[in-house]
């Protein structure tokens, strides 16, 4: 959706403003100012989920700035496509909104043939909130110690190590998998649902590494319970400022991370997506939000919707070269 097309910087603000007046209604258009009633976020997760803590938090920004109660409604399954689907669908009043993860708008595009909605086409960019980097992390009874260290116990024919991570697509399993294309080694992919379930399977030993999001497993990493070796961003994260990059590591332009983005069903009228992304990115900018998400190993992105759109074309091409090299299906 473009919201603002070649205009000068003073066109672009005019722009702006003028879907800022319209969205908050007036005499001169005669049209109801929004919101009238409360605004659902749906997110692709269960409660307590990473998009389900950034939704709450942000959603009760909204509901202070807006006046109106914000919902935040948990609709997980079929790797988010349940979730983004239902508001793909959904009346495009501003009403209600996704929460997705970057898997659901860009992955699935290639991973399910029957996908029941088109990025691209049925959905309409609000704002990339925020972006995490997983961490490369072992058991301690790995005996790897670096990231070079892993690929050669890895390659090694009696090694059998195997990876979890929470779903086929997400950024915790295609991570293993450019690793296993990169390095040239064959480590076997787990998935398990529960975030729950996995941190038990990681502590035991029953399975011997991840690509954690980093809040899943800074807190163990720094308790002794699980060693890290990497995160799979291009710069090393503030919370972790010791741990070095995939790319440092030997892995040039290893870049994996995961994203969660508001988007609005495709025709909401452009001055309510101005008002959403307007009031999202000054939610973003306050102090003690930003502190939060930091906290949580969150970066905040807060881009205009023509960004958010370009990132998330780029995206899905990427993602489908991957899917294609690695051979990665469904089960």
């Amino acid at each position: 959706m473009h919201l603002v097309g070649n205009h000068s910087r003073g066109g672009a603000a005019l722009a702006i403003a003028l879907g800022l007046a319209l969205a908050t209604g007036g005499a001169s258009t005669g049209q109801p100012a929004y919101p009238e009633r409360s605004i659902k976020i749906i997110t692709i997760t269960a409660a307590g989920s990473p998009a389900d803590i950034v939704a709450r938090l942000i959603g009760d920004k909204l509901s202070a700035s807006l006046r109106q109660p914000v919902l935040v409604e948990a609709m997980a399954g079929a790797a988010g496509n349940l979730a983004v689907g239902y508001v793909a669908k959904a009346a495009p009043d501003g009403y209600t909104v996704v929460m997705s993860g970057d898997a659901a708008v860009t992955t699935n595009v290639t991973l399910y043939k029957d996908l029941p909605y088109d990025p691209l086409k049925n959905l309409a960019p609000i704002t990339q909130v925020m972006a995490t980097p997983n961490i490369l992390a072992v058991h301690p009874d790995v005996p790897a110690k670096t990231v070079q260290e892993l690929v050669t116990l890895a390659r090694s024919p009696s090694a059998n190590l195997t990876y979890a991570h929470g779903g086929i697509g997400f950024s915790t399993h295609l991570a293993g998998q450019v690793f296993n294309i990169m390095a040239g080694t064959s480590i076997q992919h787990i998935p398990i649902r529960t975030t729950a379930a996995q941190i038990t399977d990681l502590l035991t030993n029953r399975v011997n590494m991840c690509f954690c999001n980093i809040a899943q497993v800074l807190p163990l990493i720094r308790d002794g319970k699980m060693r890290g070796l990497a995160v799979t961003s291009l710069k090393r994260a503030p919370q972790s400022p010791d741990l070095p990059t995939m790319d440092e590591s030997g892995f040039p332009g290893f870049d994996v991370t995961s994203w969660f983005a508001l988007l609005a069903p495709a025709g909401t009228p452009a001055p309510v997506i101005v008002k959403l992304h307007s009031e999202t990115v000054q939610a973003l900018a306050q102090p003690e939000l930003r502190q939060r998400l930091t906290q949580l190993g969150m970066q905040v992105i807060a881009n205009s919707p023509n960004e958010l759109a370009a990132v998330i074309r780029t995206q899905i091409q990427d993602r489908k070269k991957l899917i294609e090299t690695a051979k990665i299906e469904l089960p």
